[in-house]
């Protein structure tokens, strides 16, 4: 059996305000031409689908075009993730059974699995410890708790198998050891947020969904990864999907399928001038960019300056380096021995990069007065 994993779409989700819809759809493009040419038995989606849990009608119509192209051409499973509404995400899914796209989300079923060939496939949604705490009558309000015994179910009906069935899980958790990123969001339970990858054990392949970079925990325990970097962290990523080949007797291989990658995101930081003269940024002009500035004073105009070089620019931030930013005194201890008005001047020498004028510093005085008298009389 052919297996091709995904994960964490996040239809919906922008970067810094600029829209992603578009990259989002030119991946379902690839994963269909994946699907196509790879000849895959069955598409496995870890969770995720959506950004949030009330996704816009444009992100609905996205989803919906893909499972639509994507089952006219082989089978398809997904969970819900943590971004997802169990609800919505589930609506209609026994109808949508009969066309072949098996959306799990009700924690109830996870030892219920679709049967292709040779193959059981178990879909685990995102467990929300608190949810199933009480109807699974768990000892302890964790993520760990929750999806042991999610797997004991799913062992339970493996035992009732043939010998020669392969056991695939999908699941969307945070396995113990894994590399996060900034962009997921964190599903810490009382400091219990992470799974070991051992709770894993006895299925042929687990499909994670959740963390936003491809990793393998085991061989058999892998993330496949956001298809596109949804944070300046995931600058190194390579995005894609596992291609998994499941053979009689348990015997398995994977291949990452390397995605387009529309815009790639990176992350600089130096002297303003170095920055805009180095022809060795030349190959960043076109990559969406997080620029931290270290020069000892604010550049005035920075942003603007910065954009027509790398017109692409999302975030800038500040971290002065050199004689102005030694001063190891905290703000409280040097402003101590100043005027509020000289503090008020030194504000708008920062701001605005020139000194306080004449005008400004009376209209300072005259609201600092005024704030004294009502004091005073209060």
């Amino acid at each position: 059996m052919r297996l091709l994993h995904t994960s964490d779409w996040h239809l919906g989700r922008s970067f810094h305000r600029e829209d992603l819809l578009g990259a989002q759809a030119a991946f379902v493009d690839h994963l269909v031409d994946t699907v196509r040419s790879e000849r895959v038995d069955c598409v496995l989606i870890s969770g995720d689908v959506y950004d949030r849990a009330l996704p816009a009608v444009d992100a609905v119509r996205l989803c919906d075009e893909a499972l639509e192209r994507l089952a006219a051409l082989t089978r398809v499973v997904l969970i819900a993730g943590n971004h997802d509404s169990v609800q919505r995400l589930g609506f209609g899914s026994s109808l949508m059974d009969a066309a072949g796209v098996h959306v799990r989300t009700d924690p109830a079923r996870v030892g219920d699995p679709l049967l292709i060939d040779d193959a059981a496939i178990y879909g685990i949604p995102y467990l929300e410890p608190e949810l199933v705490r009480h109807p699974w009558d768990l000892d302890e309000r964790s993520h760990a708790a929750a999806l042991t015994e999610a797997m004991r179910r799913v062992r339970a009906d493996i035992g009732r198998r043939g010998a020669g069935t392969a056991s695939v899980v999908l699941s969307h958790a945070f396995v113990t050891g894994g590399e996060a990123s900034e962009s997921e969001r964190d599903i810490s339970v009382g400091g219990a947020a992470s799974v070991p990858a051992s709770v894993f054990e006895g299925v042929d392949y687990a499909a994670l969904g959740h963390l936003h970079g491809r990793q393998a925990m085991t061989d058999r325990v892998r993330y496949s990864g956001s298809p596109l970097a949804y944070s300046f962290s995931e600058e190194h990523h390579l995005k894609g999907s596992w291609l998994v080949d499941l053979r009689p007797g348990g015997e398995l291989s994977a291949e990452f399928v390397e995605a387009p990658v529309p815009r790639r995101v990176a992350r600089l930081s130096g002297r303003i001038d170095d920055l805009l003269t180095d022809p060795s940024h030349e190959k960043y002009q076109d990559r969406w960019l997080q620029i931290t500035l270290t020069d000892a004073q604010r550049p005035s105009a920075a942003m603007e300056r910065l954009r027509r070089r790398f017109p692409h620019a999302l975030v800038l931030g500040f971290d002065p380096q050199g004689e102005a930013a030694a001063d190891p005194r905290t703000w409280s201890e040097r402003v101590r021995e100043r005027s509020d008005l000289d503090i008020a001047g030194d504000f708008v020498a920062e701001v605005a990069q020139a000194p306080a004028s004449a005008a400004e510093r009376e209209l300072f005085h005259e609201a600092f007065e005024s704030c004294r008298r009502k004091e005073a009389l209060a």
